[in-house]
């Protein structure tokens, strides 16, 4: 395994030195020459280190005094409560997401971007588009007729095999027969929900969830049962427990067990295995979207509910869109004792995928090249989060709350109360800035006072800038609505771009999720 920079393991040292209080905040640290001493590095080596932890606010110089220990203004912001999971929730509803986020697609689309926090990915510049690209010669130079012939069922023999063999790490022990290869997780979403409902029935999902799954629902004709979630341990088993005694009916649970979206919530082994044997004894389906696991930090990879399946009753989707080759879209699923359906499905809906990228993606992911470009993709993505959380700390009003994952691609924004997110995006708009505003993570109006922020760019002047003008506009948003709920939007946009229509329960609704799924 490659090792981070010298000066990166510096900082992590004195980081994880300041947060266990082993150096008081306001305690002088070593000097630069100290520590190369202490150390044995270079000059260069220790400064670099000292001007990180600077930068991200665990050190302050002091003219002539040296680095003392101090604390990131991120710090005190207040994280998010802990949901209600005393009560049952909501009755089920039929999903009316598409014509909201129809709305919010169709005005970024009608105004100039100029920085776009929207997205749940990070930049090109962080995927290793060169590498792909020789892998894909690679492969056609191995076999020039991938081109031409028929694509295999269910995908590349080699590839399945490649991403079986990946699996263990995650606790899976599959064979590459039991994986179906799909357009991205979305289509494997859309697979296992057509494989286990019918229209009509009711599915659990998380409270907030992304809004292409709730697309997808409303596609389907179903209904969404939103079960209270939180930000540090997801979706909550008591809560969803007492949905199933009261409503009985609940005929499938999706959910984001790693690095889930929005929030970022990563949860427990313990949950994990309460979630797959509460659902197994109800006979409920349990379908896993595990598109963010490979971006979690941490020595020991994240383990999947899948890996406590004794029954075929999970059925785990994944996806490479977000880690790896967002231009590729390309995912797969083991769909358990559903597999014949979601294989009758998915040659009914999409039939078989491209042979060539699924070739590409074997020959890079079965080298140590997908390792190296993952630990470089973690460290950028912490270093981002870092500075965006430290930035929307310093830009934004008080009151602001907002969950710091450890890892991942996004923050989840709870404004002051006063503040609504939608007035705040159609603003925001207008000064050339994109978010996705609370609203279309739930079907109720319960996160309005949220958005969820990217972190996927690296950081820069422009990003800065453009957070200071969000946190002016929370501010302006939040005295609005002390004065009269809805003010703001009267002031600041001009007539509203007209909405498509609402689309149907037809392919059209790959196009209206954009880029966020």
């Amino acid at each position: 395994m490659d090792n981070p920079p010298l000066y990166r393991q510096l900082a992590d040292h004195y980081r994880a030195a300041i947060t266990a209080g082993t150096i008081a905040q306001g305690q002088r640290v070593p000097s630069v020459r100290a520590i190369m001493r202490q150390h044995g590095v270079s000059l260069s080596t220790a400064l670099q280190a000292c001007r990180q932890l600077e930068q991200e606010g665990w050190l302050e110089a002091r003219p002539r005094s040296g680095y003392f220990a101090s604390s990131p203004r991120r710090s005190t912001v207040l994280r998010l409560p802990e949901p209600d999971t005393g009560s049952t929730p909501d009755p089920a509803q039929y999903v009316g997401i598409h014509a909201r986020v129809s709305d919010y697609i169709a005005r970024g689309r009608a105004y100039p971007i100029k920085t776009n926090f929207s997205g749940a990915r990070a930049a090109p510049s962080l995927y290793p588009a060169e590498e792909l690209r020789k892998a894909g010669v690679r492969a056609l130079r191995r076999d020039a007729h991938v081109l031409v012939r028929a694509a295999p069922a269910g995908g590349n023999r080699h590839f399945r095999a490649v991403l079986a063999k990946r699996a263990l790490e995650n606790g899976l022990v599959i064979s590459p027969e039991e994986i179906t290869v799909t357009h991205g997780c979305i289509e494997a979403l859309n697979l296992a929900l057509r494989a286990v409902t019918q229209p009509g029935d009711t599915v659990a999902v998380e409270s907030p969830t992304f809004y292409g799954l709730l697309q997808i629902l409303e596609s389907l004709g179903l209904r969404a049962l939103e079960i209270p979630t939180s930000a540090t341990t997801g979706l909550s088993i008591e809560a969803l427990e007492l949905a199933v005694r009261a409503y009985g009916n609940i005929k499938a649970v999706v959910v984001v067990p790693h690095l889930q979206n929005p929030t970022g919530s990563i949860m427990p082994d313990a949950h994990k295995q309460r979630l797959v044997r509460l659902c197994e004894q109800q006979a409920i389906p349990l379908i896993e979207d595990d598109t963010y696991s490979a971006l979690a930090d941490g020595e020991n990879p994240s383990t999947s509910l899948k890996a406590w399946d004794r029954s075929g009753n999970v059925i785990h989707c994944a996806s490479l869109h977000k880690t790896l080759a967002p231009g590729m879209r390309m995912g797969w699923m083991v769909a358990g004792r559903w597999q014949a359906r979601v294989a009758m499905l998915k040659y009914a809906q999409t039939r078989d995928n491209p042979d060539w990228p699924q070739a590409t993606l074997a020959e890079f992911l079965e080298s140590s090249a997908y390792d190296r470009h993952l630990r470089r993709l973690r460290v950028a993505l912490r270093r981002q989060r870092e500075r965006m959380a430290e930035a929307i700390a310093t830009h934004f009003p008080l009151g602001t709350r907002m969950s710091i994952p450890d890892s991942g691609v996004t923050l989840w924004v709870a404004l002051p109360e006063q503040a609504s997110s939608s007035e705040v995006f159609d603003a925001a708009l207008l000064r050339g800035i994109l978010f996705a505003p609370g609203s279309v993570f739930s079907n109720s109006d319960r996160f309005e006072h949220c958005m969820r922020i990217n972190c996927g760019e690296p950081w820069s002047e422009q990003l800065d800038d453009a957070v200071r003008t969000l946190g002016e506009l929370v501010r302006d948003a939040g005295n609005a609505g002390r004065r009269k709920p809805g003010a703001l939007r009267p002031a600041l946009m001009p007539a509203p771009v007209p909405a498509p229509a609402t689309l149907g329960a037809t392919a059209t609704w790959f196009d209206a999720i954009g880029d966020d799924c």
